[in-house]
């Protein structure tokens, strides 16, 4: 599944898909979200260089 993470505070993430839809969810609601697309939270964000 191709989608982008952006953390918009210390406690939600936005994760915009390739169709233009974006969610915006909690910390909990985005491990739930990860582990049902079987990513870890290791995933880059928007912002994240990754250095």
């Amino acid at each position: 599944m191709d989608y982008k993470l952006n953390r918009i505070n210390p406690n939600q993430t936005q994760i915009f898909f390739p169709d233009g839809r974006f969610e915006t969810l909690t910390n909990e609601e985005l491990s739930h979200f990860l582990s049902e697309v079987g990513e870890d939270e290791a995933v880059s964000s928007e912002g994240d260089t990754g250095e």
